[in-house]
């Protein structure tokens, strides 16, 4: 099961709609964990609130970036499951595959399938699925008292969302099992060093920075970015021939856009392209 970061507070009553803010600005969709006094760990209704405001981000034109980011000292602290739907009788076998698949998995999923460049702002700390959360995301600034700890193995845990898949591909078998085998937390400066992290930021310069890369990103070319996107996570996986089919593929797509002609159009007219996102 997922584990807790360091919070240990209950989950309050408030809507999700307070826990998890979000608004469109400059067609940036900004996600924000609003639960600042448990360090952001993640309910359930939280979780499922990111998920479906990242499918929007996916399916309207007029998003065409995403920021996730958090309030208060922490980014997320782990998954709170003690707002989980309660489950009558006792644990059959399958119950903890099935809640990971539905909960933790899918969260990450849906960053990485989001067809728009996700940038995390890490403000704080980010544990367990948390961490994950932001390693997920294409791109991860970090004020510089971010931490990133695999808390699972603290808890006699393995780690879920995807850590296992992701941190090697991040960092290589050897850092990643160093990091899940002794649960340490890893500093901002640390986690730029193995690559985990873009930028290391000042405190007050996050979210101006954050703002600065994600309307960069709706200025650009929106359908190449996300077939750009699909490529490189996808690229992993492959084998050669299948990632250069996928790769010719993504280029027949790309060349029936509007910002793909006015790309090439701009060139030609040696001028700044306007891309609009279609």
């Amino acid at each position: 099961m997922s584990a807790d970061g360091e919070s240990g507070v209950p989950v309050n009553a408030d809507s999700v709609a307070d826990t998890v803010l979000h608004r469109t600005d400059n067609s940036v969709s900004w996600i924000t964990l609003n639960r600042p006094e448990a360090m952001n760990a993640v309910t359930w209704d939280q979780r499922e609130r990111i998920i479906a405001l990242l499918a929007d981000a996916s399916a309207d034109p007029g998003v065409r970036a995403v920021v996730i980011t958090a309030t208060g000292k922490g980014f997320c602290a782990g998954a709170d499951l003690r707002g989980a739907p309660a489950r009558e009788g006792e644990r059959v076998a399958g119950d903890v595959a099935r809640t990971i698949r539905r909960g933790a998995q899918r969260l990450i999923a849906a960053v990485l399938d989001c067809e728009k460049p996700v940038i995390a702002a890490v403000n704080g700390t980010a544990a367990g699925i948390g961490a994950h959360l932001a390693f997920a995301c294409d791109l991860v600034l970090a004020a510089e008292s971010a931490r990133f700890i695999e808390v699972f193995v603290r808890r006699g845990l393995v780690p879920d969302g995807g850590g296992a898949y992701l941190l090697p591909r991040l960092v290589g078998p050897q850092r990643a099992k160093e990091l899940m085998f002794f649960g340490d937390a890893l500093s901002a400066v640390d986690a730029q060093r193995l690559g985990l992290v873009n930028r290391v930021l000042a405190a007050g310069d996050l979210e101006k920075t954050a703002r600065e890369w994600s309307e960069r990103l709706a200025q650009g070319p929106t359908r190449a970015l996300a077939l750009t996107k699909e490529l490189v996570n996808a690229s992993l996986d492959a084998d050669r021939a299948t990632a250069f089919a996928a790769e010719a593929a993504a280029q027949e797509i790309n060349m029936t856009t509007s910002d793909a002609n006015e790309g090439v159009a701009s060139f030609v007219e040696r001028r700044v392209p306007r891309y609009r996102g279609l």
